[in-house]
């Protein structure tokens, strides 16, 4: 058989099997979410009501998920065999500064406010915050938050509320800092007195510095998957990531849950605003629309942020429905920087961070 008979076969098998999997998947929904992000009750509420599966993944920063959702959307040959033997989403869960990306380069469809209802629930307020689709053409704010500091105060007593506890080096390899560019960058910024969106390379290139001088040395390692896991084993004792993460893994623990605080501190940071988005090329938009509506259902929004013991930031008749109070307030977060796309400047952020802060890491 000729190497040119074999091509074509080899063409016609995996068109034959897009075919089939597309046939097989109408009623499925494909997510691609943060770890802790949706609670499975949710999802299998969802299910339950539409008589559907839903496929749900988990990625640990925006740039896995941009990089994985870029890799199936290949055109041609390459792009047909990606698609085979990789998961092609439907939703997928954007931070503003992606959000802003993935419209530039359009690879978002856009949003049928007739479809999604629910939308009158969102708080102006954040609609106001989120100047990257103000109107949702593209993108339904999912939850808007901070990432903040945990402190086991059994191990740590004497602490100030501020971003300079990684300066501390009687804590050397008992503490961590999320393995987030934008997010560990933005906190280093925010610290020297400037802004975490910032282009100036001289304000950059300081933020690295103090990273690599005054808090890399005292810390176990970057982590942005299983510092919750590590903090509940006792292995850290300061954490720098999202507060669900780590009171998730210490739920049943009463004593470390006991001293265990999370704060935000006031000297600034990043904040984010998370998003509903439906791929362009989704198998399934109008579940997936189905999906953004059952989530913006005021009860069903109070059973997520009440799963993470979150504030209700971005859904306004979901406060009346929580019963858990949430690990820190809307007023926690009011005077925070939202990241946004920062344009050719990302080029500065990445030579400080894969370049130097993760070098030897």
């Amino acid at each position: 058989m000729s190497v040119k008979r074999i091509v074509v076969l080899v063409v016609l098998a995996a068109v034959l099997l897009i075919g089939t999997a597309s046939c097989n998947r109408q009623d499925r929904l494909y997510i691609y979410n943060w770890s802790y992000y949706t609670p499975e009750d949710v999802l299998e509420l969802f299910e339950e009501e539409y008589g559907v599966r839903v496929i749900y993944d988990e990625y640990a920063s925006n740039e896995e998920m941009y990089a994985k959702v870029l890799s199936t959307n290949r055109e041609g040959l390459l792009g047909r065999f990606l698609r085979i033997f990789s998961r092609r989403y439907d939703i997928v869960f954007p931070s503003e500064d992606y959000v802003a990306i993935m419209i530039a380069q359009n690879m978002l469809e856009p949003i049928n406010m007739s479809l999604v209802p629910n939308l009158m629930n969102i708080d102006p307020n954040v609609l106001n915050k989120a100047i990257y689709d103000p109107n949702m053409n593209f993108a339904v704010p999912y939850f808007w938050g901070a990432a903040g500091i945990t402190v086991n105060t059994a191990r740590v007593p004497d602490f100030e509320k501020s971003w300079s506890i990684f300066n501390r080096t009687d804590l050397a390899g008992r503490m961590t800092m999320l393995d987030d560019m934008r997010e560990t960058m933005g906190v280093a910024l925010s610290y020297l007195g400037f802004s975490p969106n910032s282009r100036n390379p001289q304000e950059i290139a300081a933020a690295r510095d103090h990273i690599n001088t005054n808090w890399k040395p005292n810390l176990a390692r970057f982590d942005g998957v299983a510092y919750g896991i590590a903090y509940a084993m006792g292995d850290f004792w300061v954490t720098h990531g999202y507060a669900e993460d780590v009171y998730m893994e210490i739920m049943e623990d009463e004593e470390l849950l006991r001293d265990t605080v999370f704060f935000i501190p006031q000297e600034g940071g990043t904040a984010f605003i998370d998003n509903m988005v439906i791929l362009r090329g989704a198998r399934n938009t109008e579940l997936a629309h189905k999906f953004i509506n059952f989530i913006h259902r005021p009860e069903i929004y109070a059973l997520f942020v009440d799963e993470f013991g979150l504030p209700s930031t971005v859904n306004i008749p979901a406060r009346n429905y929580k019963t858990v109070p949430g690990l820190y307030g809307v007023e926690d977060i009011i005077h925070l920087e939202l990241k946004y796309d920062l344009g050719p400047a990302l080029d500065y952020f990445n030579d400080a961070w894969f370049n130097s802060v993760r070098v030897g890491s």
